[in-house]
């Protein structure tokens, strides 16, 4: 179904004969449709640069002061001569001074009167002419606020809604870091805020979105966290060896750093390594709050972003539907990669359309168009016009014996047999699904015969495990594979999927410390034999509630991380079950033998078309060569762009 949103300007009246009535009482000026693009009309030299201290109404780091944060601000200049008022762009991020921003780190840079001379990114260059104002906030503890980075709690939140209270007038800020004399924002703008962002600072967005303040119109998450238990754990298994304390120091301000040691030893004792869900974690958990999302999201992810994996955006798009909340999607190929980075022109102008549409109410139709855009193979895109697809249904698959050890079967019948494999913590998913047809003593591997028939996954994946261990600790992967030849973003390589070329392209306006020129890139490809299509992983002593007890099965669910991906005709889709996946989760503190109960072993996976796609895709005869069909329309790869059914 096409999104909806609450501000479109015009729209179509619902009966023919009420149409016919309205036209006749319109004049022909007041019959016209409004603006469909704004347009760069702007100075963007001219542009007023300013900045103001929010206060944010905590004492994060107990001096007896409420924090205030850094804005910086770039607005066009004519507006406000007029008595316009324009909506707001924002970038809450604590990467300002410490680590840079985008594909080419670039810092904040300011004149002698501390006014921002360049703003990251092309946020202020591309919108700024075109009416919108852009603000830069400074995360609390970093570049030049007050406070202390809490890596996605309250005063991370409150740094940014603060903000945003502000712009709609019900917050203070000043004209100094430590001064009295006001500043107001309500006489250059009407409140109407969209935030934006990759990784941690789209993480901001959804936490303020999910907070449902007053003038956040629209957020767009790029590989953005939704809860940062999930970031540092998969189900009680590490996935880092250090905790939030570490990112905390990280981006800190080193002053912040020297009054700040309270909050880092909160973070410490808050997150223990042990994997437990403590009050912290849920503090830092935004899906819970999805009903109280008030904005558009519009979420873009790399489906095969091991930084910030799928499973973030898959819960929270869940959650948001689940509550009604008006929804768009990009998932490409590359990991931790931002759109402007692995398809620039498009990624552009759809969200130039999209903050047009609303930040300033046009009906430009981008409501009306698909929901989601999927990368296929390298930069070869298909569109569905909701996400995930009308027809998708969970369907279960069951391991099966094969005729060697380790080597098994996959399909809907159940399989009263075991398999048993060590864990080998030097061994990882590529080396599993590399020997997936032989028996290796570190995994158990099941899969289908060639399909006969494209198979689409598109959604969110758990498999449950029943497993005896030999010791009192086990960690457990689940991984999904597809296996056939195939080139694919090279989500492995330094890139994540793109080289960076010499050559520059310029969007929007530029200015002597502020170009608006950026290096270009490319699709970086790698020829495979088999693609991994999503994994997870869990702490098997984390499930039920008593230690865990060698020789004594144990039962656990792992969440497999949302994508969207067609296995083709003459592939084959499989599942392996293994311990420790080198250098994606810790190992556990010994070496289990782990002996699966195929039984009580599945996969739930969300299978376009269900239970008979794929019993169609594993039957029957095969689609000749050439005219292999995705939901009844052709294999994409012929072609850069087409709609898949759904």
């Amino acid at each position: 179904m096409p999104i909806r949103t609450r501000f479109t300007i015009w729209r179509p009246l619902a009966t023919a004969a009420t149409a016919a009535l309205m036209a006749t009482l319109l004049t022909p000026a007041t019959a016209q449709a409004g603006p469909r693009t704004s347009e760069p009309v702007h100075s963007y030299e001219a542009a007023i640069r300013e900045a103001v201290w929010v206060d944010t109404r905590i004492d994060g780091d107990g001096d007896g002061r409420t924090d205030r944060v850094a804005v910086d601000i770039v607005r066009p200049r004519e507006p406000a001569q007029r008595g316009r008022k324009v909506p707001v762009i924002m970038d809450a991020s604590p990467y300002y001074s410490c680590c840079g921003r985008g594909n080419e780190s670039q810092r904040k840079t300011y004149d002698a009167d501390g006014n921002v001379v360049r703003m990251p990114l092309y946020y202020d260059n591309y919108f700024v002419p075109r009416g919108y104002a852009f603000v830069g906030v400074d995360l609390a503890g970093t570049n030049r606020s007050d406070g202390c980075v809490d890596v996605g709690g309250r005063s991370d939140i409150q740094s940014a809604k603060a903000v945003v209270d502000w712009l709609n007038g019900r917050g203070r800020a000043y004209t100094t870091r430590t001064g009295s004399t006001r500043a107001r924002a309500t006489g250059w703008t009407n409140g109407r805020t969209g935030m934006i962002g990759k990784s941690y600072d789209g993480t901001i967005a959804n936490g303020v979105a999910a907070t449902g303040v007053e003038g956040l119109e629209t957020i767009v998450p790029i590989g953005a966290i939704s809860s940062w238990y999930d970031y540092y754990f998969a189900q009680g298994a590490p996935l880092y060896d250090s905790g939030p304390e570490w990112l905390s120091d990280y981006v800190e301000s080193p002053d912040a750093r020297s009054r700040c040691a309270a909050v880092q030893q909160g973070l410490v004792d808050g997150a223990p390594r042990t994997g437990a869900w403590t009050p912290l974690w849920r503090e830092r958990n935004y899906v819970p709050d999805a009903d109280r999302v008030e904005a558009s999201v519009f979420v873009v992810h790399g489906m095969q972003d091991l930084n910030v994996r799928t499973q973030h955006f898959g819960q929270w798009w869940d959650a948001l539907a689940e509550n009604g909340v008006e929804r768009k999607i990009w998932l490409s190929q590359a990991g931790h990669v931002d759109p402007f980075d692995f398809r620039r022109a498009d990624w552009v102008r759809t969200l130039h359309r999209w903050f047009d549409h609303e930040l300033l109410g046009y009906d430009n139709g981008i409501d009306d168009e698909p929901m989601a855009d999927i990368e296929r193979g390298p930069d070869q895109w298909v569109t569905s016009q909701v996400w995930p697809p009308r027809g998708t249904e969970k369907t279960t698959l069951r391991p099966a014996e094969g005729p060697q050890d380790g080597v098994g079967t996959l399909g809907p019948k159940r399989d009263r047999g075991t398999e048993t494999f060590t864990d080998d913590p030097a061994r990882d998913e590529t080396d599993w699904a590399a020997h997936i047809d032989r028996p290796t003593p570190d995994k158990a591997g099941f899969a289908t015969a060639p399909l006969t028939r494209d198979l689409r996954l598109s959604g969110s994946s758990k498999v449950t495990v029943t497993a005896t261990p030999s010791t009192s600790s086990a960690h457990l992967s689940a991984v999904l594979v597809d296996l056939g030849p195939d080139t694919i973003r090279d989500y492995a390589s330094a890139g994540e999927g793109i080289t960076t070329l010499t050559g520059r392209t310029c969007w929007g306006a530029s200015t002597a410390g502020d170009s608006a020129c950026f290096r270009e890139t490319a699709a970086q490809t790698a020829d495979v034999d088999f693609t991994v299509v999503s994994r997870g992983w869990a702490d098997l002593a984390s499930y039920g509630g008593a230690p865990l007890t060698p020789g004594k099965p144990r039962t656990v669910t792992l969440d497999l991380a949302a994508t969207d991906h067609v296995v083709p005709a003459g592939h084959r889709l499989a599942l392996i079950v293994a311990g420790t996946d080198k250098d994606l989760i810790d190992p556990p503190s010994t070496r289990p033998t782990l002996t699966l109960d195929l039984s009580r072993t599945s996969a739930r996976l969300p299978l376009v078309g269900g239970a008979h796609a794929f019993r169609a895709a594993t039957s029957g005869a095969a689609t000749a060569p050439g005219e292999a069909v995705l939901d009844g329309v052709r294999d994409p790869r012929t072609a850069p762009r087409v709609p898949e059914a759904s």
